[in-house]
């Protein structure tokens, strides 16, 4: 297909609502044509899944912030809704747009947008940026993708490392005429009644700018200690960088480089190899789309589950009676976000301790998290659940109380999320139930009014769990 000197050339932004480290707007500037950058809400992820509420929250803002960048450039964003083969078109028709630019995601099938893009006289052009690398470019030696982590993460090290990043255009050339777009209030992508973002508003800055400033501050002292701080839930020791990459307001090549460049740093190791994680997920969701819904291990198609609505409210809203998967799920909601190791924890008191489909909690997430990454998400849901590639066993069942010893030493996170414990000592904080009447009495905590009891036995739910995971494992032997 010929292109048009002259014609604009459209540029889809995605996951990727970014100006710096982006391919497919250096090359789109590059042609010296007029630039028509578009962004859909609907149809661009994996199922033509809706964004959870917290996740259409970032959105919102993160378009605003999107919008300014290109108008200091001299150019605009243009807001359209519907299926990305029919809404491109469109738009190609009336700007007169040849061509269209984007970077390639996955858990879609771009092969067969760009093939009907091109039956209707558009030019598809994909381009990298979103991901470290393409997902076909990381295969065992027997050409087949990776469904273990550690020889994955081995293989990607053995590349030669992901291109530099390009710094964002000073000037985008624009066309002669805008065409209408959507107002972004008119999406109504922010809650209003009741209007619970709040603490989203308080804990986050979503935008390219801010991700920036995120960054700095981190390799500015957090990485130094972050081997040994980042699964410590009382303590500010990891990224939280997490949103932006989910949104793309930050790229993974930035990342890579900026803490790549710190030699000899174990810090700096252990953060690259989370963002190895965050490539495994993606290379998993690339291969499997549907990863949300069906577990990767067929015999856990086949595993009893309980129907236990109670037990799941009693999660979602942190009144389990467990201090340390309260605290957690309570943070999730005041804030849309939650530390790694809070998520391994309450991920194993759902699917472990309730026996509840780890579905639910993947939907929850889905809706609560502003990082809720269409990959990192139902990857990390089927890695607690045993379900998954190279997942933990099912019978690894953390013991919540242990877990909260270990991992909230002094008590800051729970006191801070679960303040109706605050007054226990140490000593029975994590496990309220074993106080004394005297303790509980001076602490002010009374069972079942100022906090729920414990909704099951860690012992007994551990027991029924693992005779479970028996009735699987016969099926699968016999």
């Amino acid at each position: 297909m010929t292109e048009s000197s002259t014609a604009p050339v459209l540029l889809w932004f995605r996951r990727d609502l970014r100006l710096a480290d982006h391919p497919a707007l250096t090359a789109a500037v590059a042609t010296g044509r007029p630039i028509v950058p578009v962004y859909l809400l609907d149809g661009d992820d994996p199922g033509g899944r809706p964004l959870g509420g917290a996740a259409r929250w970032w959105l919102h803002e993160s378009l605003a912030a999107l919008g300014h960048a290109l108008e200091a450039r001299g150019s605009a964003l243009i807001l359209r809704r519907g299926p990305p083969g029919e809404a491109l078109v469109a738009l190609a028709r009336e700007t007169g747009a040849d061509t269209v630019y984007w970077s390639r995601t996955v858990g879609v099938d771009e092969a067969a947008l760009a093939a009907r893009l091109e039956d209707q006289g558009v030019a598809a052009r994909r381009f990298g940026g979103c991901l470290l690398f393409d997902p076909d470019a990381v295969r065992t030696q027997q050409g087949r993708p990776f469904q273990v982590f550690t020889p994955f993460w081995n293989r990607v090290l053995a590349l030669d490392p992901p291109p530099r990043p390009e710094p964002a255009p000073s000037h985008i050339p624009a066309p002669y005429d805008w065409p209408a777009g959507d107002a972004l209030e008119d999406w109504a992508l922010q809650p209003t009644q009741p209007d619970w973002a709040g603490g989203l508003r308080a804990t986050w800055a979503p935008g390219e700018e801010a991700a920036n400033a995120v960054l700095d501050g981190f390799l500015d002292g957090p990485i130094d200690c972050y081997a040994e701080a980042r699964d410590a839930l009382g303590v500010d020791g990891t990224s939280r960088l997490s949103p932006y990459l989910r949104f793309g307001e930050v790229g993974p090549r930035t990342l890579w480089h900026a803490v790549r460049d710190r030699p000899n740093d174990p810090s700096a190791e252990v953060f690259l190899r989370e963002l190895g994680w965050r490539e495994f997920c993606h290379h998993l969701l690339h291969e499997h789309p549907a990863m949300a819904e069906t577990p990767l291990k067929e015999s856990f198609a086949a595993f009893p589950w309980r129907d236990d609505p109670a037990g799941l409210e009693a999660w979602q809203t942190g009144r389990t009676g467990y201090p340390v998967v309260d605290a957690a799920m309570r943070k999730l909601w005041r804030t849309g976000w939650m530390h790694n190791r809070a998520r391994m924890i309450v991920g194993s008191f759902l699917v472990k301790d309730l026996r509840i489909d780890w579905r639910e909690g993947e939907r929850w997430f889905w809706d609560t998290l502003v990082d809720a990454c269409p990959a990192n998400n139902p990857c990390s849901w089927q890695w607690i659940a045993g379900c998954g590639a190279d997942a933990a066993p099912y019978f690894r069942i953390f013991n919540p109380v242990l877990q909260g010893e270990k991992f909230d030493t002094t008590g800051r996170y729970v006191r801070r999320w679960v303040p109706e414990l605050a007054r226990l000592p140490d000593r029975v904080l994590h496990k309220p139930w074993s106080a004394s009447a005297p303790i509980l009495r001076e602490a002010g905590v009374q069972f079942g009014e100022t906090y729920p009891g414990r909704i099951v036995d860690h012992g007994e739910a551990r027991d029924a769990a693992l005779k479970a995971l028996a009735t699987i494992t016969d099926r699968v032997s016999g």
